[in-house]
């Protein structure tokens, strides 16, 4: 178990860090510059611009938040992953853990999972926040909007529940979770030569990203029903 912890600690040290600075600041905030572009004029139009707040809020903690952030982690942590265990399997070291009678699931695949599911929420409140701030900052900065950051901040905490955090949260450590085991799995299951870790980078986030968006709709349906 001590090696388990010494690898977990490094493992969830090394992707956490890695995808905060991939997924950066800079991307939250133009996340949530799109939300807001693409309905500030219908709210205008309906003269119900005052409540942008709330749409931007709900978007990103519910949808644009935890969607965006299994991607970004797909993209640099799920690949990271996979070329890791693959080239392990190609060149034979996953097999010598099995002479050894050490489970390569234990060493391998569980620490990797511990850190992504733990770092998936931290993630997610991570992009909210920026989100949030980002379209206080669009409203603050565009002259025809003419809403405050009071007024702004007012609607988005007058129409956020507790729940809906919850339910991106939810979201976010399914995503993780998903990720981790296609990747693992494709590493694992990697044959033959160094040409085979690039093809199998590639299958495990083609794979992860199809997954992502089929798992947000079944799984946004089975919160709804909750």
């Amino acid at each position: 178990m001590r090696i388990d912890g010494r690898i977990g600690g490094h493992t969830g040290y090394f992707h956490g860090e890695c995808a905060i600075h991939q997924d950066g600041l800079a991307n939250r905030i133009f996340i949530a510059e799109i939300a807001f572009g693409q309905s500030f004029r219908q709210y205008d139009f309906v003269g119900a611009k005052q409540y942008i707040g709330s749409l931007v809020g709900l978007a990103m903690v519910r949808e644009l938040g935890p969607v965006m952030v299994a991607i970004l982690v797909t993209g640099r942590v799920g690949s990271a992953i996979t070329a890791e265990l693959a080239s392990m399997k190609v060149y034979q070291e996953v097999d010598a853990l099995v002479t050894m009678n050490i489970p390569p699931e234990r060493i391998l695949v569980l620490p990797r999972l511990t850190a992504v599911l733990f770092m998936m929420p931290v993630l997610a409140i991570i992009a909210d926040l920026c989100g949030w701030f980002g379209g206080a900052l669009v409203c603050q900065m565009t002259s025809s909007i003419a809403i405050g950051p009071e007024q702004y901040f007012a609607t988005l905490t007058e129409f956020m529940r507790p729940r809906d955090l919850f339910d991106g949260l939810c979201k976010a450590e399914v995503f993780g979770f998903v990720i981790v085991l296609v990747c693992c799995q494709t590493g694992l299951a990697t044959r033959g030569g160094p040409r085979e870790i690039g093809a199998s980078v590639t299958r495990a986030v083609v794979v992860s990203l199809i997954l992502i968006l089929v798992l947000d709709f079944f799984v946004t349906k089975a919160l709804l029903l909750i």
